[in-house]
């Protein structure tokens, strides 16, 4: 009975987050967001907010390492699995905002993680505080310096050539973006928006629960069914999203947008559920799942400069596939 309440858990959050994407994309079109906006930002939120569902109520229900392991292990999940598998299926090539921007963000953030944790077992309400702001900080300063770049480009083209650097560059970002949802009605939105709160937060109730009672029946602890079975589940968005846009030949898919989805989820759902209480993280976490974190955070970039930089091919998704699966043998051994 347990595992069909996990598995209906899984249904309701790949429903929830579909429609929490659509929404927030049909919203920002309505307000003329660029696509590039769009998709490091809203697009890496909306897939962020299964996690963060997830995460808030297993923190309420007394179980941290859930809220903590769910993070770690989607993190980890969207290297090692979801990247990996879009890499294998359809090269992708690195662009310099990985080098310069993406990456060292999303490894400061990492480190903060671990070093708070490993600091007093326990990320506070001020330390969830201080990720949540480094947060709005990153987005904020993402959106001015896209502002001050598109003014530079706008002067240094011209009108004409600008609007045509524009249209390619929405083009090759469009993969991922339904150019129609703008037409969308706003009863529809806000239909959508219902349909994606009550998933979530059903999938959410019926996931962890369910994962809390399978994991005490089998004598596994609740740590190892969370960085593995929940956060497969928290990432199916991340992964259908991306092979839905690689089926279609699209190129939507890129480094930067599932490294923003681990920027959110460390500054938006550790922050939020620490701040909401306090979250508890036993050594084992810190000693090995955190240290996986870092492992396959340094193993993109290192994947991404070596043996021919700026590209990850189908041999280096095989390699970061082959480390997600020791990753989760170790994790049950």
């Amino acid at each position: 009975m347990n595992l069909i309440y996990i598995f209906l858990g899984f249904f309701l959050l790949v429903i929830g987050g579909e429609f929490i994407v659509r929404t927030s994309i049909a919203i920002s079109l309505k307000f003329n967001i660029s696509k590039f906006i769009i998709g490091m930002t809203v697009v890496a939120f909306a897939t962020s907010i299964p996690e963060l569902i997830v995460s808030v109520n297993a923190a309420l229900n007394n179980s941290p390492s859930i809220a903590i392991n769910n993070v770690i292990g989607s993190n980890i999940a969207n290297i090692g699995l979801v990247l990996a598998l879009i890499s294998i299926l359809s090269p992708i090539v690195v662009s310099n905002s990985f080098y310069k921007k993406d990456w060292p963000i999303m490894f400061v953030f990492s480190i903060l993680v671990y070093l708070f944790s490993k600091n007093d077992n326990i990320i506070s309400q001020f330390e969830g505080t201080m990720l949540l702001l480094f947060l709005i900080l990153f987005v904020v300063y993402f959106l001015r310096k896209s502002e001050f770049a598109n003014s530079a480009l706008r002067r240094a083209l011209g009108e004409e050539k600008y609007s045509e650097a524009i249209r390619i560059g929405n083009e090759e970002i469009s993969g991922s973006i339904d150019e129609n949802l703008y037409l969308v009605s706003n009863t529809k939105i806000f239909i959508w928006l219902i349909i994606s709160s009550l998933s979530l937060y059903f999938g959410a109730e019926f996931l962890v629960n369910g994962a809390v009672i399978f994991a005490q029946q089998i004598n596994i602890s609740e740590a190892v069914i969370s960085v593995s079975v929940i956060a497969i589940g928290t990432s199916i968005p991340e992964l259908a999203t991306s092979l839905i846009a690689i089926s279609k030949k699209e190129k939507g898919i890129s480094v930067g947008n599932l490294i923003g989805s681990n920027i959110f989820n460390i500054g938006l759902v550790l922050g939020i559920t620490s701040i909401i209480k306090p979250i508890t993280v036993a050594a084992e976490i810190i000693d090995r799942d955190l240290i996986w974190m870092l492992i396959f955070a340094l193993l993109i970039f290192i994947l991404a400069f070596l043996p021919k930089k700026d590209k990850l091919s189908k041999y280096k998704g095989l390699i970061m596939l082959l480390g997600y699966f020791f990753f989760i043998f170790q994790a049950f051994s």
